[in-house]
Parts: structure tokens; sequence; C-alpha cells
């Protein structure tokens, strides 16, 4: 498939079969993460594979992280957010965590190691895309939240940038529209 043509008919797919991927097809979208460029060569991305079982792991988490925001669970709302929150890893069948690990080299800037680990997201959702499985990125409180660094014990300037949900296609998406680039770039030349 022409990249371009990737890049253009990729869609986030949050509607997917509850039908395992195999390991390699979930190993080939985490080796092209790895290919993404990154200044110093920290390669400071980390991923975490999270299926099966483990995604009761991870729904505890998020109940955690609610119950700790302190949402009313005698009402209603409450109640409809708790169920959401610790639901949510059972959306997909794999979801793989994608964090920052901030180098401690001083020269190293914290912002380009999470652009870093940003655009090996975005190599991973096209990779997927062109295995024929279908992707969403989701972020959200729970993701920054530091119960969320201690369940994947990272270190305090170590960021969770996504939870990148995989699955088999259970529909069709249509393309959004986009501004054309003329009301987007600007041209210095003179």
């Amino acid at each position: 498939m022409d990249i371009f043509e990737a890049i253009k008919t990729r869609r986030s797919i949050g509607k997917v079969k509850d039908q395992m991927i195999s390991k390699e097809l979930i190993e080939k979208i985490i080796e092209a993460g790895t290919w993404a460029p990154n200044r110093y060569l920290t390669e400071p991305w980390r991923f975490f594979v999270i299926s099966g079982e483990g995604r009761n792991k991870l729904s505890k988490v998020m109940e955690n992280i609610v119950l700790d925001s302190g949402i009313d669970l005698e009402s209603k709302e409450g109640k409809a957010k708790l169920d959401k929150e610790k639901n949510k890893p059972f959306r997909a069948p794999v979801i793989i965590a994608v964090a920052a690990e901030v180098s401690d080299n001083k020269k190293v800037l914290k912002i380009e190691e999470l652009g870093a680990v940003y655009a090996a997201i975005q190599n991973m959702l096209l990779t997927a895309f062109g295995l024929g499985i279908a992707s969403y990125w989701k972020t959200g409180n729970a993701c920054y939240d530091p119960k969320m660094k201690e369940f994947f014990n990272l270190k305090e300037n170590d960021e969770v940038l996504a939870f990148i949900y995989l699955g088999y296609s259970d529909f069709e998406k249509n393309p959004p529209h986009k501004k054309p680039i003329t009301e987007l770039v600007k041209w210095i030349d003179k």
C-alpha cells in the first residue's frame, strides 16, 4: 500500500471483534514503533502488551483512579463513570500501552523524548492498518495519573502516552473532513 494512501485512509476504529491477534503481528506493530526518529538515539519508547487476564489488572488501576477522584458513588452519574472506566480495557482483545522513558542525559529535552514516542505511536497505527488490524489511540486522565506510572513501574519523569487498542474491525468508518492545506500553511520565502 502506498504510504500516502495509508495515511489518508487509516481510521481510528473503536469497535472490534473479540478475536485475539497473533504475537507475531503484535511484535511487528511494536517493531515499527522502534523505527521512529529520536534525537541522541535514546530510544525512549517502552511498550506494555496487555491482553487476557492482564486487562483485569489494568481495569483495577482504572477503577482505583476513578475512586480516588472523589466521585459520588451514590449518584447515577458516579456509578456510570466508574463502570465506564472499569470496562475500558475490555474494548479490545489487545492493548499496547506506550510510555516514554525519559533519558537522564542533561542534553536530552523531555519534549523531544515525548515527540519521538508520539512518532513511534503513529508508526504503530499505520503498521496495524497495513496488517488489516483496527486500532484506536486512547488517552484521558487515567493515562496521566501517577497510579498508571506506578502500574507500569515508570519513574516520575516518564510518561504514559497512549493506550493503543487493537483488534479486527467490526465496522467501516467514513473518512473525516480535513481542511485544505491552503488554510493551514504559510509560506515564508521572501
